[in-house]
């Protein structure tokens, strides 16, 4: 939809700048948010957040009290004692900012346990009303779920890269028709307990292929070798 407002979470974990600056300026963002560590990156790329929030464990609260009193950006500052993590409080964030979209860089190839959080954090913030993408220089995640996603469109000039992959993050995924792709499917179930690669590392065949499905939730990966 346009003029949806689509904000910029820098997270903190591994990030390659060679590759985050130029992704960066290719877009236009109406927020900036920086998670913990994900602060450094962003002075690291010239950039103003519209605000530091996080317990700042991994930055060092040092660190980030010389920060604050530098540059004079709005903090929000937690306990390290607490339910979320700073990814969510990021995301709670953009929310608040009135944000439809957000792009998140540092969110992957670190900690496992911080990262699958955020992989799971994309569908609570789908039904916050929050559109979730998770970038890296190999991949592009973003959630898909029906019926509203069912007859999304892949297209080959504008793919991340040449592997598509479909991993369920509901229970199951009913229904899944693939056309257009290298291992094309017609109605099958997918199911995290009987058979969750099934939909791993596919290809698009023509020009343009369509995902079908008809209930569930599915994480979309496109990846690069």
């Amino acid at each position: 939809m346009s003029g949806e407002k689509t904000g910029l979470i820098l997270a903190g974990g591994p990030l390659n700048l060679a590759f985050a600056e130029p992704f960066i300026r290719k877009q236009f963002y109406s927020w900036i948010v920086t998670a913990d560590a994900g602060l450094s990156v962003c002075m690291e790329l010239s950039l103003k957040p519209n605000l530091a929030v996080g317990d700042f464990d991994t930055l060092g609260r040092e660190r980030m009290e010389e920060i604050r009193k530098n540059t004079g950006w709005e903090f929000e500052v937690h306990s390290p004692q607490k339910d979320e993590t700073d990814m969510e409080l990021a995301v709670g964030a953009v929310l608040r900012a009135g944000c439809r979209k957000v792009h998140v860089l540092g969110a992957t190839g670190g900690r496992l346990d911080h990262e699958l959080s955020n992989i799971l954090l994309m569908l609570w913030a789908r039904r916050q009303g929050l559109s979730m993408e998770l970038y890296d220089e190999r991949n592009r995640l973003f959630l898909l779920e029906a019926p509203e996603d069912s007859g999304t469109r892949f297209l080959k000039k504008e793919a991340y890269g040449s592997y598509v992959s479909f991993l369920p993050l509901t229970e199951q995924v009913k229904g899944i028709t693939l056309m257009g792709f290298r291992y094309p499917l017609i109605k099958k179930d997918l199911s995290i307990f009987e058979n969750p690669g099934l939909c791993v590392s596919n290809e698009l065949a023509e020009q343009e292929a369509r995902l079908f499905f008809e209930e569930g939730a599915l994480i979309c990966v496109e990846s690069k070798d």
